[in-house]
């Protein structure tokens, strides 16, 4: 599965769908798609996507993060942010790169 947010590679490995509510650490290899809550904090080198439904509270350290909904907390991404023009960031920001498309809240 491919968004037009993902670069080459990106097999999706985990998914956790809107009307899920998840606490803990999350861990994953490639690419993970958020459409559901989030709190916690999520370790990876691969990529993290959050759909427009989706909401994360906590801590991000990931290699890319793709933003359509909305992230409270800390980002620290290795490679690049990406905030949609639906995405809503309520916290602090540490990348090399970053995007914010017309209309997004940071």
């Amino acid at each position: 599965m491919k968004t037009k947010h993902q670069g080459p590679g990106g097999d999706l490995n985990g998914f956790l769908d809107a009307g899920s509510d998840m606490r803990g650490e999350l861990h994953f290899v490639d690419t993970f798609r958020i459409d559901g809550h989030f709190t916690g904090t999520v370790i990876s080198e691969g990529d993290l996507i959050i759909g427009v439904g989706g909401e994360v509270d906590g801590e991000l350290l990931v290699s890319r993060v793709f933003v359509s909904g909305t992230v409270k907390g800390k980002i620290a991404a290795a490679k690049r942010v990406e905030i949609a023009t639906t995405g809503r960031v309520f916290s602090s920001i540490e990348t090399p790169s970053l995007v914010i498309e017309d209309g997004a809240i940071f």
